[in-house]
């Protein structure tokens, strides 16, 4: 029997949710009836992401200590936590990687979500699950990803002693792997197009995913009672071992 998900009364926060993955799952809970409350840094983002998904918005730089503690202190109850925040650098060969742009980038989006997770502990009720998005870096052994797989596998290995340590509330993340997103307009065009080929011509799924892929697993996450501790790919195999 397929289980309807029904979140009215319950509240969710999409910490970093203007875009992408972050937008998806904030119109998925929208969809599925809970009060939602987006954060982004940028106003104008906010607002037309927020328009797009039917979720509240709250401006919010999750780097910013004193924002996370006027956060904190605008929320009154949270039954769901998204932490949707990303790393915008970290990426290329170790022999010339930027080791000052990979400091950023866990300043960007390790430390955040570990500082928003801890000052929000006191609003998460007893019952609330909490997703962390980290990414298949931490997995893949991609060339060129060492510093990528560094941050998201900080990332991922607290995911199980974090559900230990807040049970019963639940501690869970998703892990995507090429998500047709707007972190990849970063890229240069051809050099996009031709990761997404390679990616359609060589795993199973044979496709790069979209946000919508990602916010479904997300939802799983959220609200089945029974998973906490789970690293979930959502990667259409990238991951998969393969024989040689």
């Amino acid at each position: 029997m397929t289980r309807q998900i029904d979140l009215t009364g319950k509240h969710a926060l999409i910490a970093g949710g203007t875009s992408g993955i972050g937008e998806a799952a904030a119109a998925a809970f929208v969809a599925a009836g809970a009060d939602v409350l987006v954060t982004g840094r940028d106003a104008t983002r906010l607002a037309e992401s927020t328009t797009r998904s039917g979720a509240s918005g709250l401006v919010c730089d999750a780097t910013s200590s004193a924002d996370i503690t006027t956060l904190a202190s605008q929320v009154e109850h949270l039954d769901f936590l998204v932490l949707s925040l990303s790393g915008a650098s970290g990426g290329g060969p170790f022999e010339t990687l930027d080791l000052t742009a990979l400091r950023e980038a866990f300043e960007g989006k390790l430390w955040p979500q570990l500082t928003l997770l801890q000052s929000l502990l006191p609003k998460l009720s007893d019952d609330a699950s909490v997703v962390f998005i980290s990414a298949a870096s931490a997995r893949a052994a991609l060339p060129g990803t060492t510093g990528l797989a560094a941050l998201n596998g900080a990332l991922e290995a607290a995911i199980r002693p974090l559900a230990t340590e807040l049970a019963p509330r639940r501690v869970n993340a998703v892990s995507p792997g090429v998500i047709d997103t707007p972190w990849w307009s970063a890229a240069p065009t051809d050099l996009r197009e031709q990761t997404y080929t390679q990616i359609a011509t060589t795993i199973p799924a044979a496709r790069v995913g979209t946000p919508h892929d990602v916010a479904s697993a997300i939802l799983l996450l959220a609200t089945n009672p029974y998973i906490t501790g789970t690293t979930l790919p959502i990667d259409g195999g990238l991951t998969l071992p393969r024989g040689g």
